[in-house]
């Protein structure tokens, strides 16, 4: 109930405007997200990667109604894949791209032609692109687009959200050479008929689909804070002799920043999702969805803080 309430929240102008202009939250907020601008993003990635971690970066805005809201969000990537070319952080730090923020939503075409572009700063910048899933309605465009991405970037990856009843399946089409997955629970509302709606059913299910990834032929990307899950995910790549190399953990900025480390300490590839921008209000209530020590953080910090 609590998490559904989040979601809604996450879609509520009142709830937005409430959230956005309460004393404080700014300052709890930039405990998940790293700031508002490419500069501040830049400087928590310097940060996280010299400490031996890598990164995965979100520039946030809402889904582009029109192509004139497109465009900008495609120019805030290229802007973005410029400075981590100039800064020497492409071999660290990728991009994470939400094909709403580039025309899905009007045209599935032209948010095809916009993330070509965005590809091809990445490979100028020796990174790649890993395209977000949001919610359930676009994952059968998100995986036609990210099919004629690989067709001129291979390296492109996608997010597969554990709590989709089809989750396993997708899984299995994207266990192939070279196939970047990143595995997730989900932090989107979704009707029972497509998804999970039980913490029990999803974490199964995320395990159900770690199995087959962790066993195929590509490259997993397992983002979980989940301890249990953690050590499944170990358990599994000793039992598929996968090297540290042959997969790596994700998890957000701010959240268990000390198991970021020690994974990363242990010799494992730990990449953290870095969001940023002005536009953070849902990300933020989707990130207290989906984990209700989030919320009670939030919480906690306001209330210490009045």
């Amino acid at each position: 109930m609590l998490r559904q309430a989040l979601l809604a929240a996450s879609r509520s102008g009142g709830a937005r405007r409430l959230v956005r202009t309460a004393p404080l939250t700014r300052g709890v907020v930039r405990r998940f997200i790293a700031g508002e601008s490419l500069d501040d993003a830049l400087r928590a990635t310097e940060a996280l990667t010299g400490t031996g971690l890598l990164v995965s970066l979100d520039v946030l805005g809402e889904a582009a109604r029109d192509e004139g809201q497109a465009d900008v969000a495609v120019k805030r990537y290229l802007e973005l894949l410029d400075r981590l070319s100039a800064a020497g952080l492409g071999a660290r730090a990728e991009a994470s791209l939400k094909l709403t923020a580039v025309g899905q939503a009007f045209d599935e075409d032209r948010a095809l032609e916009n993330a070509r572009r965005i590809c091809g700063a990445a490979r100028s910048a020796s990174t790649a692109v890993t395209l977000d899933t949001e919610e359930h309605e676009t994952v059968d465009s998100t995986l036609r687009v990210l099919h004629e991405l690989r067709r001129d970037f291979p390296d492109t990856g996608v997010a597969i959200q554990a709590y989709l009843r089809r989750a396993e399946e997708y899984c299995a089409e994207l266990a192939y050479e070279g196939s970047r997955v990143r595995l997730c629970k989900g932090a989107y509302a979704a009707p029972d008929t497509v998804a999970f709606t039980g913490k029990d059913e999803v974490d199964r299910s995320y395990v159900r689909c770690m199995k087959v990834l962790m066993a195929g032929k590509g490259y997993p990307m397992l983002a979980t804070h989940d301890p249990r899950l953690v050590e499944i995910a170990a358990a599994l790549a000793v039992l598929n002799e996968r090297e540290p190399g042959d997969f790596e953990y994700q998890m957000l900025y701010g959240i268990r920043p000390q198991e970021q480390r020690r994974l990363a300490a242990q010799g494992a590839r730990v990449r953290v999702y870095v969001a940023y921008g002005d536009e953070w209000y849902g990300y933020f209530m989707r990130r207290m969805a989906e984990r209700p020590a989030n919320l009670g953080f939030f919480l906690r910090s306001v209330a210490t803080r009045s």
